[in-house]
């Protein structure tokens, strides 16, 4: 497999520091507000990379963090007048349901940097025992990066860039210093500590959940870091900074990034007023579609939101939809051996999302032709709905009722009211009143409702 490392800006060759194992650390969000596509897109590009690796037949320990003590949070403490439980756990709550809408695979560790701090404490001592460390009275524990050389290498960040998000201090002894534990102010939440009451630092939060989660003895402490672009700098130089000075190691021997959302040709986020609600887009839209959408583009590339993409992506996902009512319930069986290798081939190429789900058309036009020479052919429908099985294990799309998908966006109310209209129908046939059967059967279908009859049961879909 080829990925995209981005210290060293080009495709390299992934090979696992131990044998079949891959650690893989991604960051997550900071639990005070809701999520965004932005928030979503990450999820789900690091949902494919650990769906493909592990088709892969690769172990993977798959870590994504809560940040449950920030300034953001404590922001949010006081303008809401709640505890920090209770924001943290409110948002870690829909955060979760929103990602299980999105059919992200739970990750195997979810850890929070509140139940971190003992290991937090300990490699800030190590830092400061190996001299990157000073205090500023009544702030906070500062790390030193003029005492790191390789600050700046993982980034190769550009300081004179204006938009380098470098927090001010002017009691610093350099700009790009940054906190490891900041000092407690009054009615705020805190620590205690061999320093001082007080809580950790944005970025040292990371580096000790990934030390006691996942870090080999090794030069490097895990195979991938990943998170959004957003985050290289200063988030992850600062981490990769810091763990050098407290353990001597590299923290991840690949960095993978994706690319940002864009709305109206700016970066999505909170402050520049322009973030989409993930709670906002899986009111009108099924996280499936969403999630197919945010896969279709290349992780690195800027994703443009627009909706007639995203009908675009729904449209795409109709067609496998519809080729899975064609194999409606048949047995499964084993994938195409050739499918399968020219499909995990293209993921493998740093996640060639557009190679693959062009692989994936062509075996869908492919199929939907065969089944119209050969429509009773059964080892052909069952190696298809193998090979869609094959691709919602990797993709994480195609895994509704073939039926129920197309029953999308109708309320349950109106459900109810179709279920009692065919039973009524249902009733007409049996006492031979075809008349009062085709009267219903027409009256459903001005209301956009297209029925079909099964030996089991009559099935129906809102027609697009």
């Amino acid at each position: 497999m080829f990925i995209f490392d981005s210290v060293k800006r080009e495709k390299v060759k992934f090979t696992p520091i131990k044998n079949d194992t891959v650690k893989i650390y991604v960051c997550g969000p900071t639990v005070y507000d809701d999520a965004h596509l932005g928030h979503a897109r990450s999820a789900v590009t690091f949902d494919l990379l650990n769906r493909v690796l592990r088709a892969l037949r690769y172990r993977v320990i798959f870590v994504r963090n809560y940040t449950d003590i920030d300034d953001k949070i404590i922001n949010k403490m006081k303008e809401s007048k709640k505890s920090l439980k209770e924001i943290t756990e409110y948002y870690i709550e829909k955060y979760e349901e929103e990602m299980k809408a999105l059919n992200v695979l739970d990750p195997d560790i979810k850890p929070k940097a509140t139940e971190t701090i003992e290991e937090i404490i300990k490699m800030i001592q190590n830092i400061a025992a190996n001299g990157c460390a000073y205090t500023i009275e009544k702030d906070g524990v500062y790390f030193d990066t003029s005492k790191d050389p390789l600050y700046l290498s993982i980034s190769h960040k550009d300081l004179s860039d204006s938009q380098s998000r470098i927090e001010e201090n002017p009691n610093k002894k350099d700009p790009k210093d940054f906190a490891l534990w900041k000092f407690s102010k009054e009615n705020e939440p805190s620590f205690p500590s061999p320093f001082g009451e007080g809580r950790p630092g944005w970025h040292i939060e990371c580096s000790a959940m990934i030390k006691k989660h996942l870090a080999y003895e090794d030069e490097y402490q895990i195979d991938i870091h990943g998170g959004g672009a957003d985050l290289l700098f200063p988030h992850h130089e600062n981490e990769a900074a810091q763990t050098r000075c407290a353990s001597h190691q590299n923290l991840a021997k690949y960095w993978m990034h994706n690319g940002f959302v864009n709305i109206r040709g700016e970066k999505m986020s909170k402050s520049l007023g322009n973030s989409f609600f993930l709670k906002d887009a899986l009111k009108i839209y099924h996280g499936e579609i969403i999630r197919y959408y945010l896969l279709s583009t290349h992780y690195r590339a800027n994703l443009n939101f627009n909706e007639e993409d995203l009908l675009s992506s729904k449209k795409r996902l109709d067609k496998l939809y519809r080729l899975k009512k064609r194999i409606y319930k048949v047995k499964v069986s084993s994938p195409n051996k050739e499918f399968k290798e020219k499909f995990l081939n293209a993921l493998k190429d740093d996640l060639n999302i557009s190679k693959a789900l062009a692989i994936l058309d062509e075996e869908i036009n492919k199929a939907n032709e065969t089944l119209d020479k050969e429509p009773k052919n059964k080892a052909f429908k069952s190696q298809t709905a193998a090979n869609l099985k094959f691709v919602e294990e990797v993709l994480g799309i195609g895994y509704q009722d073939a039926y129920e998908y197309f029953q999308m966006g109708v309320s349950e109310e109106e459900k109810r009211e179709i279920e009692e209209l065919l039973e009524k129908r249902s009733e007409a046939k049996k006492n031979k009143d075809f008349k009062t059967a085709d009267e219903i059967r027409d009256k459903l279908l001005k209301r956009g409702i297209k029925i079909m009859d099964t030996p089991e049961k009559t099935l129906w879909e809102k027609e697009i």
